[in-house]
Order: structure tokens, then C-alpha cells, then sequence
């Protein structure tokens, strides 16, 4: 029992480290763009979920509309994204990245992806599976823990 108990303290150090290196990671990567890191986190949920409405970018993203409608306009600006208004409801809008830019984003996150292919490669199929499941049900936590804290 006191085995398990430190080695899931550990496996929690190793989560707080990692997102401490993650997050200075995309502050360099920010950096070099002239990103603030909201701004990548939105280009990251568009990259994963393709074009969304602000009012889901917003949710995905965990961000107030209002707050929302200033990063697009200077992720508009600087050639991020594009808004898509819809033909018959012009107030209806689809927020999309555009490809030539996230080609920079790959470029600059290149380094790590190989890192963690190198890392991923030390593992069996079954052990990837496991971390895989691991690491879904922690996020599943994470934003449990998150909906928590918002209603209080």
C-alpha cells in the first residue's frame, strides 16, 4: 500500500512537471510567432476540431465569448484565421485556421514530436495502450475538476 501511495505520488509529480515544461514550451514557441499562448491554445483546438462557431471555439477552449472575440481579431489580423460568414445568415460565422500558417506552429513544436516518437518507441503496444487510457482518463479528471471549481 505505501508503495502504491508513493508511486502515484510520483506518477502526480511527474504530471505537474510535465505541464510546467509544456507550458514553457509553448511560451518559447508563442515567443517566436508573436503568439500569446491563449492564442495557440485556440489555433491548437481549430487544428484538432477544424472550423468551429466562436461560441464553440469558446467553449473548447474554456474562454469568454467577449474575451474570445479579441484574440480572433488579432489572430485575424496577423493571418492566423479566417471568419467564414454563412451566405443566407451573415451574422452566422465559422471561425477556421488557415493551413500555410499552422506549417510554422509544426516547425517550431518539431523538435518535441520527434522527442516523444523517441520515447513512444521504448514502449509495447499494450503499454501504449495503457498510457494512452491513462493520460485520456486524467484529462477526463482534469476537466471534471475544472466544471468543479466553475460552479463554486
Amino acid at each position: 500500500m505505501r508503495h502504491r501511495r508513493r508511486t502515484g505520488n510520483e506518477i502526480k509529480a511527474a504530471l505537474r512537471d510535465l505541464r510546467i515544461r509544456l507550458a514553457l514550451l509553448n511560451h518559447q514557441v508563442g515567443g517566436k510567432l508573436a503568439l500569446k499562448d491563449v492564442d495557440l491554445d485556440c489555433l491548437d483546438v481549430l487544428a484538432r476540431s477544424g472550423p468551429l462557431t466562436p461560441s464553440a471555439l469558446a467553449r473548447q477552449a474554456g474562454l469568454h465569448p467577449a474575451t474570445l472575440t479579441g484574440i480572433l481579431d488579432r489572430l485575424e489580423r496577423a493571418g492566423w484565421i479566417a471568419r467564414d460568414r454563412a451566405g443566407a445568415d451573415r451574422r452566422s460565422v465559422t471561425i477556421r485556421a488557415l493551413p500555410d500558417r499552422g506549417m510554422e506552429v509544426f516547425r517550431l513544436y518539431q523538435p518535441m514530436i520527434g522527442a516523444m516518437d523517441d520515447v513512444l518507441a521504448g514502449y509495447t503496444e499494450a503499454e501504449l495502450d495503457l498510457i494512452a487510457t491513462f493520460l485520456r482518463r486524467s484529462a477526463e479528471a482534469g476537466e471534471k475538476a475544472n466544471d468543479q471549481l466553475a460552479q463554486e
